[in-house]
């Protein structure tokens, strides 16, 4: 008789683990969204590694950009935007039409990840994992 197995221990256990690889699951998507997206310690386009110089409040024109760019994207991103004024540099021969596209698109991209963050589904989420996870 000591070998029988409770149903009811075993579903129990199958519950909690289900719950748990939810949980971490859940844990994954956040730490994917902040950590892969939100990294302070690199450029937010290129991935480069930030330096002191690249900090965006010393960018002359920092109050034009709102990203974490390095010294290169930064200039590039003023550019674009640049470009889109009508100010086109002939000296920055590949500033061309599929250049302007891929910025918009990546601004989009950035713009979508802004609201997929202030959803309430992901603001859910954060509640949920702020609820479930002990305090440090």
């Amino acid at each position: 008789m000591a070998d029988i197995i409770s149903f009811d221990n075993r579903r129990q256990q199958a519950d909690d683990e289900k719950h748990s690889a939810d949980q971490k699951r859940k844990i994954a998507a956040v730490r994917q969204m902040f950590q892969c997206s939100h990294c302070a310690s690199k450029c937010i386009k290129c991935g480069a590694p930030m330096e002191g110089e690249d900090d965006p409040v010393n960018h002359p024109l920092h109050l034009r950009i709102p990203y974490r760019f390095c010294s290169v994207c930064s200039e590039e991103y003023i550019d674009y935007i640049e470009y889109l004024k009508g100010r086109i540099d002939s000296d920055r021969y590949w500033h061309n039409e599929t250049w302007v596209e891929a910025w918009g698109k990546w601004i989009d991209y950035q713009s979508t990840i802004d609201r997929y963050i202030k959803s309430k589904e992901f603001v859910q989420l954060l509640d949920e994992l702020k609820s479930t996870t002990p305090d440090p």
